[in-house]
């Protein structure tokens, strides 16, 4: 069982349910003042993107967003209250999509991107490669120090994700352990930039961190707003490297000999083995502001911004280069 430092996220989630409940019929029949997304917290970084570039496109449109575990993100969605978009790893069941049609509700959900996981550790770790197997077992436990993956002079392995309830952990526990049970040797902070820090000054350290968080450009070299709403009316794109505070490890599938890095040519090709969807889901009718950001996100200028970020875009194909 994972170890969590902090519960806030499960009570802010909560709060914001309730909040919503709480919406008058009233005031539902108005026209939405402005558009209101539950986003997976993983994503945070990239929804904020989004929002600083339609918002500076559209002055006079306004999109608030709720950073939550993904299920109090479909949760949101399922009140039929305040929030009609979200941000999540999975699109609505089929039974879901019904009740919300049921109750006369639109609903539009596309992918928008291909989410890699990166793993992570502090630069002085010798270790360059690790397999989906040996992953599984430092995962479980039955691997528990860094001298049984290859000789070094290296720990205990402290495995770091971002808080207990987040969709890295569901990822990698179904994923990777088909539903087992994690070893003691994991644990959860609160955010993925903590992930990021634990591992930057941890030399013991692995962390699990979607891979935007390791993109050297999302990593104090930020464009402006305005500098990225230009760059999203372009074609060309930019290979992103990743923070040299941090190593990220090549990944190797079961039985497979090469080994990459979750670059955006081998998130394509599938190479990167380790990789999730990522969907936006909306209930809004057209003609409000909610329905006009998911047009924009699902877009080309949405997409655009996507793949400045490292994950891969749905629609928008990746220039192919070499990597290493």
């Amino acid at each position: 069982m994972i170890k969590s430092s902090k519960c806030m996220a499960a009570l802010a989630a909560l709060s914001l349910l309730a909040a919503f409940s709480g919406c008058g019929k009233k005031a539902s029949m108005q026209p939405d003042p402005m558009a209101k997304v539950a986003c997976d917290e993983s994503f945070e970084n990239i929804l904020e993107q989004e929002i600083n570039v339609y918002e500076y496109i559209y002055p006079k449109e306004d999109v608030l967003a709720y950073y939550l575990p993904e299920n109090a993100c479909i949760d949101s969605i399922m009140a039929m209250q305040g929030v009609k978009c979200a941000v999540t790893t999975r699109p609505l069941t089929e039974k879901e999509v019904s009740f919300l049609r049921s109750n006369k509700k639109i609903v539009n959900q596309k992918k928008i991107a291909v989410d890699a996981l990166a793993i992570i550790v502090n630069p002085e770790n010798p270790v360059e490669i690790l397999s989906k197997k040996e992953i599984a077992e430092i995962l479980s436990g039955e691997v528990s120090r860094w001298d049984q993956v290859e000789p070094c002079k290296l720990g205990e392995i402290d495995v770091i994700f971002d808080h207990q309830g987040s969709s890295t952990v569901k990822f990698m526990r179904d994923s990777i352990l088909n539903g087992k049970a994690f070893g003691p040797n994991v644990s959860a902070v609160k955010t993925n930039p903590d992930v990021f820090k634990a591992v930057a000054e941890n030399k013991n350290a692995m962390g699990v961190i979607g891979v935007s968080w390791v993109s050297s450009d999302m990593q104090g070299r930020e464009k402006s707003v305005d500098e990225l709403a230009q760059a999203v009316e372009k074609s060309d794109t930019t290979q992103l490297d990743f923070n040299s505070e941090v190593k990220v490890l090549k990944i190797r599938g079961n039985d497979v000999v090469a080994a990459y890095k979750p670059y955006q040519a081998y998130i394509f090709d599938g190479s990167y083995p380790l990789y999730r969807s990522v969907y936006m889901i909306s209930t809004a009718p057209g003609g409000t502001i909610t329905h006009r950001f998911f047009s924009f996100v699902t877009g080309f200028q949405g997409q655009k911004l996507i793949q400045m970020t490292g994950i891969l875009p749905a629609t928008v194909r990746p220039r192919m280069v070499a990597l290493e």
